[in-house]
């Protein structure tokens, strides 16, 4: 056995099912190691794009993901995937080629140090000396993607430890590293705290994040909501902890959050943040919510103060800390705060009236239409402009997810991440959402689902415009719109009809429904919606 194959032999102990890539002449042996296996190998059509399908496949199946590249330039395509993993807590293994051992700081073809270059961006990296530490690299790899809060982990595999001959090979059940060990408990102290804040609070709200979906939390968070009958706001990595009409859900806070949710954060007495950072887009003066009583919880002790110091911090696995909070009976009430923010919830609603729009659609009413329409457990996947923030804030999730690229705001990251939700749950109604500006830095994965017999359902929010730089450079550079106009953009019939697409316009509102219908009647046929949007219409 050599290098190359003990490599995917623990693929497959890790029951790892699919990877996405791109082959190169350097990690070629791992290619060829996997021709004679199960695992299915996906090929995309960029790097990145490799780390953005295996990003959207293990968020929504739960199962390890895996990205490999070859050197050079491949490795460094992959990066922006890396990144973009690494600022969402995404646990992905991703595997790069490199040249032969003896070549490397030797400025060899396509040699790169691509483990320096990603070190801001990965839970850990190795680079792999010895081919009989494969093993032991692998279990530690995907033990530490998946374990405490989670994240991209990057193994560098020289072309000579592929092809060497391995003396013997074992692969170890269970990983101590001794230098790393996650909390999982919450402290009992900490715990009994936080109750007593409880009981004496009057404006509770929680601040719920993407932790909760990665901690595989969402069950037990909505048990502990509902037992303590505590309001909730999310973080845009939180959508759909709780269903959108949950009456105890009342929006996404932050910049581009809801008026109420907001109002909400301001005049709360306690916040507790579950599974989420102190970011900038969330919580934009740290300094406001230090005034009030801050508990913090999150499995990564390098957040809890980052940004604002909590009077309770409380680190370890979000499911087990409220796991132990829902043995417990509450001794709670909070119902006259529950109803003023009902009031305020239904107040926003009441205004949300039919705009006037100068010409096309109103997407905030096309979100709303679309996602009511998709089936109850649908995975919708918005990416990164305009069209996220009308997503956020108009969606309506019930019992599927909604996922999107939140620390990192990378765009092209929908399609990709939607072939990748696709794979891991086949059965799962999958729609992805993108403006026409992003819908262009990876129309080239369509060949990639074309491919693999992906059925893809894309909606393309075309205003002629990078709506969101636009929209920017509108109120604060006087709306000299400089480098943000889409002229050439090509006829987006024609990319359906060059990748085996069903192809609908929409270019009127009183056809909205029905041609939302159409869109999603064939599950089995990939088919592009075009939505005709005014560049002026405003997120």
């Amino acid at each position: 056995m050599n290098g190359a194959k003990a490599l995917v032999e623990c693929l497959k102990l890790e029951n790892v099912e699919c990877v996405f890539g791109y082959p190169g002449a350097v990690i070629c042996p791992v290619f060829d190691a996997l021709y004679d296996t199960d695992i299915k190998v996906i090929l995309c059509r960029q790097e990145q794009n490799a780390a953005h399908e295996a990003s959207g496949y293990t968020r929504i199946s739960g199962k390890p993901a895996v990205a490999i590249a070859t050197s050079g330039p491949g490795a460094l395509n992959l990066m922006s995937g890396i990144a973009t993993a690494y600022a969402d807590s995404i646990p992905i293994v991703c595997i790069t080629g490199q040249v032969d051992s003896k070549l490397m700081g030797t400025d060899g073809f396509q040699e790169t140090d691509v483990v320096g270059a990603v070190e801001s961006y990965v839970k850990y990296s190795y680079i792999v000396e010895d081919t009989e530490d494969i093993p032991r690299i692998m279990k530690e790899a995907f033990y530490i993607a998946r374990s405490g809060r989670p994240g991209p982990v990057l193994i560098d595999l020289p072309f000579d430890m592929q092809t060497n001959e391995i003396s013997a090979f074992s692969y170890e059940e269970k990983i101590k590293i001794r230098s790393y060990k996650p909390t999982v408990n919450g402290h009992p102290l900490q715990m009994r705290r936080v109750l007593e804040a409880l009981k004496t609070a009057k404006k509770p709200l929680v601040i719920a994040g993407g932790g909760i979906h990665l901690g595989n939390a969402v069950p037990v968070f909505r048990e502990f909501i509902e037992k303590y009958r505590i309001p909730i706001v999310s973080t845009m990595m939180g959508i759909s902890v709780l269903p959108t009409e949950h009456p105890l859900n009342f929006g996404m806070v932050g910049n581009n959050g809801h008026p109420f949710a907001n109002k909400a954060a301001r005049e709360a007495d306690l916040i507790i943040m579950a599974g989420a950072r102190v970011a900038d887009r969330t919580i934009r003066d740290p300094a406001l919510i230090e005034k009030k009583l801050l508990v913090h919880i999150d499995v990564d002790p390098a957040e809890i103060g980052k940004n604002a110091g909590p009077a309770i911090p409380l680190v370890g696995d979000i499911r087990h800390i409220l796991q132990d909070f829902c043995e417990r009976e509450p001794e709670v009430y909070y119902r006259d705060w529950t109803s003023y923010l009902v009031e305020a919830r239904a107040e926003w609603m009441r205004l949300f009236k039919a705009r006037e729009i100068p010409r096309g659609i109103d997407p905030e009413r096309f979100m709303r239409a679309l996602s009511q329409a998709m089936e109850k457990d649908a995975v919708y996947v918005a990416d990164v402009g305009q069209n996220q923030l009308w997503s956020c804030a108009y969606v309506v999730i019930r019992e599927g997810r909604f996922i999107t690229c939140g620390g990192m705001g990378t765009m092209g990251y929908a399609l990709p991440a939607a072939i990748g939700a696709k794979i891991g749950c086949p059965k799962k109604q999958v729609v992805a959402v993108c403006g026409d500006g992003s819908f262009q830095m990876s129309m080239m994965e369509l060949a990639s689902a074309r491919q693999h017999k992906v059925p893809i359902k894309l909606v393309v929010i075309k205003n002629g415009t990078l709506g969101l730089v636009y929209q920017y450079q509108h109120f604060h550079h006087e709306g000299r719109s400089c480098a943000t106009i889409l002229d050439g953009d090509p006829d987006l019939s024609g990319i359906a009809a060059a990748y085996g697409m069903d192809f609908l316009k929409l270019y009127k509102g009183a056809d909205t429904d029905r041609l939302i219908g159409e869109f999603l009647r064939y599950p089995e046929r990939s088919t592009i919606l075009e939505c005709d949007v005014d560049p002026d219409c405003l997120a």
